[in-house]
């Protein structure tokens, strides 16, 4: 059976089958929507703007800054800045076009890369390994790099255009031309982009320290390897191979993890809570997602523990190692205290505590367990006890680990690596889990779960959307309502601060695109300079399982790699897609704009050409609105589709387990994807 669920297990978890998952959990927080939604808007508010530019002209140089205008050219003619800001915007567009489509193309090779360094880690052959294998990520790492330099550039158009409305809105108040509840108003918006700056440089810093974290983590994992292997009695290859399985798991939810934080919108990225009256540093999320990296090695820890109570009896037998005089358990509560030890170091936070806890109550089981087993024996109130304390524990892990996959969007159902699934694959090997359909089981709930919560969260999304385009079609409409004689300063002074936060939108979505490019090209640079390296320098000598420190190195090796093709496989579906509705719905109303911005605005072409880009934009957004929605019924198909295919190919094949069983594992499951839960964490 347990060779069954393994072999379903990986089938289920296929390359592709994992790129598809992460495109599902992701797509709330990094839907292409977000990036094509203000397009139309934005330059349908530009045409607005030199519609408007056609009036009557004055100066908002009264009280220029002591240093002068640093974005604003023409400060004389309110008009020529008016121009200045569409042509600013028509050239971010234009960019952001070209830049999204050679993302596209260089994207589209990433797959291919992968597939060859794949075959390359499955060549028994070190020296081939090291020949080769270094050119595969080189070629990855370049990719990203070339694709993090046009996310950039496009990047800088758009905060270029942001700039010169910001500073053409602070002239205006300057120039005191309107006073009273619109001076306020505009004031508030420009402390609002303000601190919309701040909270992006901020979360840019953020990102570089949690780069330098995760090579800190990869380098801890090879250590924990080594360390942990080297204490490992002979004999007790299972042992390990569960730990080696656990440590896998969390390098992949610290790599998800870090690509949903880069995902959200930078002002969801601030410091969470801190529940400790304690003066030390609050955790911020990219701290809780160290700390929920830890979540995969507890629950190892906890169900090899579990694995000792079999129909409310503890196997004394099976628990005590006679040839070393030693508790089979002493292992897991070594790796209790040496995650406690690393949690310590980490900020504050309810993620912290929870972990310590049942590190704790770990340790505490280990060593009650540790004073019976030499003898094999046990009152029986005292049995129950621990058998109800073991269970609880593991119930804990559970929770925490379902939170963990919450917070981060880790898949549930995650493939081994390939080294360790050829290992355990071997005839007469002892498997890795002797609990192998409770875990899966569990595994299910979890998919279930996270799956719901996509569909949910991306339902919100696409309603906020809807709600959001709406309000600001209708400023639109108000604006196309007036006559040219009767629009005023303060009309089109709202109409720049509606221009500036569509403009921060398509801006924060080229943000994300930044960050991700940092991430796929900074995984690869740890892969070549750290674990390429361990893996030459590892010496196969010292090891006691077949499983070496060489197999484990071309593992992590395989994650990284993997994580860093997810995440370009993620980003070319989004250019891709906007690439595709920029050429049909996009392009040709920003060349209609260029068009406009040299028309002569007195002849009655000038009219025809405002009218036709209006009801371009339009309908571009009514286009744009429909693939959402067909989309979003794709998505939720998609969706129902993967948790069938888990249902009639893994749970099908479980054995009928308690309905008391199932309920309290949907029970953990549940809690660890409720939104109170997750707000206090993200």
């Amino acid at each position: 059976m347990d060779s069954q669920i393994a072999k379903k297990t990986q089938s289920l978890t296929t390359a592709e089958d994992m790129r598809n998952q992460t495109k599902l959990v992701m797509q709330p927080y990094a839907n292409w929507e977000e990036y094509l939604t203000p397009a139309p808007l934005s330059i349908a508010i530009l045409g607005e703007l030199v519609f408007i530019s056609s009036n009557t002209d004055f100066s908002i140089n009264k009280n220029p800054p002591k240093d002068g205008y640093k974005f604003i050219r023409y400060p004389e003619s309110f008009r020529a800045c008016l121009m200045q800001v569409c042509n600013s915007g028509w050239w971010a567009f234009n960019e952001a076009h070209k830049n999204m489509d050679q993302i596209r193309l260089y994207t589209m090779a990433v797959p291919d890369y992968m597939k060859m360094a794949v075959k390359i880690l499955f060549q028994s052959s070190d020296e081939v390994v090291e020949a080769h294998l270094p050119k595969q990520l080189e070629n990855i790492r370049v990719v990203a790099d070339d694709c993090l330099e046009l996310a950039n550039s496009t990047e800088k158009r758009f905060t270029d255009v942001i700039n010169i409305i910001q500073e053409l809105l602070e002239a205006c108040v300057n120039a005191e031309h309107f006073y009273g509840e619109e001076l306020d108003e505009i004031k508030r918006k420009l402390e609002e982009a303000n601190l919309r700056k701040q909270s992006s440089e901020e979360a840019a810093k953020r990102s570089e320290k949690a780069i330098k974290d995760m090579e800190k983590q990869l380098s801890e994992a090879q250590e924990t390897y080594k360390n942990a292997m080297d204490s490992l009695p002979s004999g007790w290859e299972m042992i390990g191979m569960d730990l080696v399985d656990g440590i896998s798991e969390g390098i992949t939810t610290v790599i998800n993890g870090m690509a949903l934080i880069v995902s959200k919108s930078e002002t969801q990225n601030v410091p969470a809570k801190n529940v400790s009256k304690s003066p030390e540093p609050e955790a911020d999320c990219f701290d809780e997602n160290k700390i929920y990296s830890k979540s995969a090695e507890i629950l190892k820890c906890t169900e090899k523990i579990q694995v000792y109570v079999i129909d409310d009896k503890i196997n004394w037998k099976d628990l005590y190692d006679q040839k070393h005089k030693t508790t089979k358990t002493k292992f897991q509560a070594d790796q209790f205290k040496r995650i406690w030890k690393d949690l310590e170091k980490m900020p504050n936070c309810t993620a912290k505590e929870e972990a310590q806890n049942i590190c704790t109550k770990g340790i505490v089981i280990c060593e009650e367990l540790a004073k019976y087993a030499p003898e094999q024996k046990c009152e029986e109130v005292k049995t129950n006890e621990l058998i109800k304390l073991i269970r609880n524990l593991n119930e804990s892990a559970h929770r925490f680990d379902s939170k963990s996959k919450s917070v981060t969007n880790s898949p549930a159902l995650a493939p081994k690596p390939p080294m360790m699934y050829k290992e355990e694959s071997k005839p007469g090997k002892v498997k890795v889990s002797q609990r192998a359909s409770d875990n899966a089981r569990f595994r299910i709930e979890v998919s279930r779960a996270q799956l719901d919560k996509t569909r949910e969260m991306y339902g919100k999304g696409v309603e906020n959307m809807e709600k959001n385009q709406k309000e600001l079609t209708d400023i639109l409409i108000t604006m196309r309502s007036c006559e040219i004689k009767e629009i005023d300063f303060n009309t089109t002074i709202k109409m720049l601060v509606k221009g500036m936060d569509a403009m921060g939108r398509v801006k924060e979505q080229w943000e994300k695109m930044v960050r991700f490019f940092q991430m796929v090209s900074n995984i690869v640079k740890i892969s070549l300079t750290k674990t390429l390296k361990d893996f030459v320098s590892t010496s196969e000598e010292t090891q006691k399982l077949s499983y070496n420190a060489k197999l484990f190195s071309k593992d992590l090796l395989y994650n990284q790699a993997f994580q860093a093709t997810n995440i370009a496989n993620l980003v070319n579906m989004i250019s891709t897609t906007y690439t595709e509705v920029s050429t049909k719905h996009i392009m040709d109303r920003v060349s209609s704009l260029g068009k406009l911005m040299v028309m002569d605005k007195e002849k009655p072409e000038f009219q025809f050409e405002v009218d036709q880009l209006r009801n371009a934009c339009d309908g571009a957004q009514k286009a744009i609105l429909v693939l959402v929605l067909k989309n979003k019924k794709e998505f939720e198909e998609k969706s129902f589709a993967r948790l069938e295919k888990i249902d009639k190919e893994l749970l099908a094949i479980l054995p009928a387990a308690a309905p008391e069983e199932i309920k309290r594992i949907q029970a953990a499951v549940k809690s660890g994807f409720t939104e109170e839960d997750e707000s206090a964490y993200t």
